[in-house]
C-alpha cells in the first residue's frame, strides 16, 4: 500500500494533475481504492484533492497570490479573524504577520480601540488598518514580495528587533505538535521568527487545513505558542496538538 501511495505521488509530480479514473487505470486498482489512498496522502499534505482529480499542494507547485489563498476556507478565516482580533486591548503593541488569515484579523480590529500600535510587514494589512483612528500603524519596510504584498529582508528585520510587542498574530502553512509552526517561504519565515522572539504572547491563526501539517521552514516550536485560533469546519485537531497548546479556540 505504501508503495502504491508513493507511486501516486510520483505520478502527480510528473503530470501536475491527474484524474482519479486515470490513476485507477495506471495502477490497476479500483477508483474506490485510489480515493482511499488520496485521502491518506491529502491528510499528510502530500497531495491536494480536487473534484475528480488530484494535484500537488499549492505550496509545492507554485506560490499562489494572496487574493487566491483568501478564497480557500474564506468563511472559516473570517470567523478566526474576528475571534483573534477580539483579543486586542487598548494600549497594546501588536505584530500582525502577513497572510490571508491575518488579513482577516486586521479587517476585524475594533474601531473603538484606543492607543493601539500595530506593526506589520504586510502592505495590504496596513491599508486595512488606516481607517481606524485609535490605531497607529508602523510598516517595517524591506523588499517587496508582490504575490503576498509582504516586506522581507533587508531592513524589515532591523525594525522588528527594536520593537517589543504584547502579542503577535501569526500566520503559517502548518501547525504540528512535534515539528512546530512552519511556513512555505524561507524569507517570510525569517521575519516571522524575529516577530516571535520579540513578542510576549503568540497567537497562531490557522484554519483546519493547516493543523497537523508540516511545511518547509520552521518558525517556532509548539511550546512557544500561547493561543491557537482555528475553526470547526474540518476534522478535530489532533489530540497531541490539543495537549501541546495552552489555549485552543475553535470557532
Amino acid at each position: 500500500m505504501d508503495v502504491r501511495r508513493s507511486e501516486i505521488v510520483s505520478l502527480v509530480k510528473q503530470h501536475g494533475e491527474l484524474p482519479v479514473t486515470e490513476l485507477s487505470k495506471i495502477l490497476g486498482v479500483s477508483e474506490v481504492t485510489v480515493r482511499s489512498d488520496l485521502k491518506v496522502l491529502a491528510d499528510a499534505g502530500q497531495v491536494r484533492r480536487t473534484r475528480g482529480s488530484v494535484r500537488l499542494p499549492t505550496d509545492v507547485r507554485r506560490e499562489s497570490p494572496l487574493e487566491e489563498t483568501r478564497l480557500e476556507h474564506s468563511a472559516a478565516k473570517r470567523r478566526i479573524g474576528r475571534a483573534a482580533a477580539a483579543l486586542i486591548r487598548d494600549g497594546e503593541t501588536v505584530f500582525i504577520d502577513v497572510g490571508s488569515t491575518t488579513t482577516e484579523v486586521a479587517r476585524a480590529v475594533s474601531p473603538t480601540l484606543q492607543g493601539v500600535t500595530v506593526v506589520t510587514n504586510g502592505l495590504n494589512i496596513a491599508l486595512e488598518l488606516e481607517r481606524l483612528p485609535g490605531v497607529r500603524v508602523i510598516v517595517t519596510g524591506g523588499t517587496l514580495r508582490p504575490l503576498q504584498h509582504s516586506l522581507v529582508s533587508p531592513y524589515a528585520l532591523d525594525v522588528l528587533r527594536h520593537i517589543h510587542a504584547d502579542r503577535l498574530f501569526l500566520g503559517c502553512n502548518g501547525v504540528h505538535a512535534e515539528h512546530g509552526v512552519t511556513n512555505a517561504n524561507h524569507e517570510e519565515a525569517e521575519i516571522k521568527r524575529v516577530m516571535v522572539q520579540q513578542s510576549r504572547e503568540i497567537v497562531v491563526v490557522a484554519d483546519h487545513s493547516k493543523l497537523g501539517k508540516i511545511s518547509r521552514a520552521l518558525i517556532a516550536p509548539t511550546d512557544r505558542i500561547s493561543t491557537l485560533v482555528s475553526d470547526r469546519s474540518g476534522p478535530a485537531p489532533p489530540p497531541e496538538l490539543r495537549r501541546a497548546i495552552p489555549e485552543l479556540h475553535l470557532v
